[in-house]
């Protein structure tokens, strides 16, 4: 383990910092509380939230006062529950070997959502949600999946493509419509309605193991069929959007296991225009490193 001298200071010295600091002490130097006295803004969390992350690789340690030390909650199952959890992962980082630079971050109300290139014990592209309370984070979410060693069939990373929500007066909407793919193909399999949330055949893709278009969907989903790899959808968990870009947490199983899916979604016209992801098997609970479960 080491003892985080590269950070400046050791993981102890942090969390005594952290309980010390107010709100006034959090590093985005935007006000924390909106004016009269009202919620976070949103774009104050979304960049407490990017500074969090980046102090992963960093090692800046003032972005970790976003953190309520009172009140933090982990559903990350192979971490520990409150900030001493956060803690004992970063103890356990082979010195100056840990990345961490997000790519896209939204907010939808009290959450954040997060996507994320990582690279800790191996390169990951992962989503995070934090959840706000009183301008702090108080609880958390990931999914993980190891990075590919290359692109996919179309060329295309699980990270790249654009980054800015766009029509932001059609979050509701384009949730409304995300959330219908979900109900309608993936957990129900009405598959004769597949072709109305998409324009045609121009869809990106960024699944690793997938071509663009609904044709690269199609030949995707045979050649697991044909390798006897079965997927399931069984419950939508959350739906959140900001704009253009929507992200769907759900539950199933992939080959047998139970797995956590995290699905974002770029809308654009009314139509499903680009698609990336992360999959996750969800341990045994004997497992798990906190009770809080991965949803």
């Amino acid at each position: 383990m080491t003892d985080l001298k590269r950070f400046g200071m050791t993981w102890a010295p942090i969390i005594s910092l952290v309980g010390a600091m107010g709100i006034g002490g959090c590093a985005s130097s935007e006000t924390a509380r909106a004016p009269g006295g009202g919620e976070t803004s949103q774009k104050t969390m979304k960049q407490q939230v990017f500074e969090l992350l980046r102090s992963i690789e960093t090692g800046v340690p003032a972005p970790i006062a976003s953190i309520n030390p009172d009140q933090y909650t982990q559903h990350n199952l192979g971490v520990a529950d409150g900030l001493a959890g956060f803690g004992a992962v970063l103890h356990a980082l082979p010195p100056g070997s840990a990345r961490a630079r997000p790519v896209r971050v939204f907010a939808d109300g009290e959450l954040v959502f997060a996507h994320t290139e990582y690279d800790f014990f191996g390169p990951k592209i992962g989503f995070d949600i934090f959840r706000f309370e009183d301008g702090r984070i108080v609880e958390h979410w990931d999914n993980l999946q190891e990075t590919p060693s290359g692109p996919n069939p179309s060329g295309h990373s699980m990270i790249d493509g654009p980054t800015e929500a766009t029509d932001l007066d059609q979050t509701e909407a384009n949730k409304a419509l995300v959330r219908g793919f979900m109900d309608d193909v993936l957990v129900n399999g009405r598959m004769d309605r597949l072709a109305s949330y998409f324009d045609g055949d121009s869809y990106v893709q960024h699944n690793p193991t997938m071509g663009d278009g609904l044709s690269g969907l199609g030949a995707g989903l045979r050649a697991m069929a044909e390798a006897g790899i079965t997927m399931t959808f069984e419950r939508v968990h959350r739906v959140l959007g900001e704009g253009s870009f929507v992200l769907v947490v759900s539950e199933g199983t992939l080959a047998g296991t139970p797995t956590a899916f995290y699905d974002l979604f770029r809308v654009a016209g009314g139509r499903i225009a680009e698609h990336w992801d992360t999959i996750q098997a969800i341990p045994p609970r004997e497992q798990w490193r906190n009770p809080n479960g991965k949803f």
